[in-house]
């Protein structure tokens, strides 16, 4: 079946997981959520991929081997297509509603090496600080890991001292629950998004592009 929006059960379903998470809960709603969740995030990703390229659907269970927080289940369910490695367009539903993103998500050293060099660089600095700027006059947010202080090696005066500061960088935005998520509108909703943030992932690729080193 073709995509028709998210039930009002799945925002329900992860209000309730909020507040038990627990596999008690779980375990008794799971239909619920491979119904009203799994099920039409896959018929949505299923339609982006002609466009966008095939997405992977994240596991509802979370790694907590080394968190302090014990909770077993994650509160929302996101999807990537992944273009390079953690480079890529990024869709999630929670209680929150709905969350759609594009950038690079985690970097590895010699990732972020390349990355500010090339901010540094005016050749390549500039596209990048025109891109966030339009995105940001769209109404996206950046987001991703900053440093508080400055990358060493680089001044406060530096034009694109901002942008230096992010280890990992992406742009985003956040729709609360209301009618239209209920509907096939989503879909355009997700498409013109993830078209805006095409030049900020092909700057990325280009520029960023996949480890070189290997990840533990």
């Amino acid at each position: 079946m073709g995509f028709s929006g998210f039930p009002d059960e799945a925002f329900l379903f992860y209000e309730g997981l909020e507040a038990d998470n627990s596999k008690t809960y779980f375990g008794r709603h799971k239909q619920l959520y491979e119904e009203a969740v799994r099920a039409p995030m896959l018929a949505l990703t299923d339609e982006l991929a002609a466009e966008f390229g095939p997405a992977h659907l994240f596991r509802p269970y979370r790694d907590v081997r080394f968190s302090k927080d014990k909770a077993p289940y994650k509160t929302h369910q996101g999807a990537f297509v992944e273009v390079m490695p953690a480079i890529g367009l990024y869709v999630e539903i929670s209680a929150a509603g709905l969350f759609v993103a594009g950038g690079v998500y985690s970097t590895a050293a010699d990732q972020i090496a390349r990355y500010r060099a090339a901010v540094d660089e005016d050749l390549s600095g500039k596209p990048l600080e025109s891109i966030t700027g339009a995105l940001a006059d769209q109404g996206y947010e950046l987001g991703g890991d900053r440093l508080k202080t400055r990358p060493r090696g680089f001044g406060e005066e530096h034009p694109r001292i901002e942008l230096l500061r992010h280890r990992s960088l992406y742009a985003g935005k956040r729709f609360e629950p209301q009618e239209w998520v209920h509907t096939p509108e989503v879909r355009a909703r997700v498409e013109r998004a993830w078209r805006a943030f095409g030049p900020l992932v092909e700057w990325l690729s280009t520029h960023v592009r996949g480890s070189e080193l290997p990840r533990r």
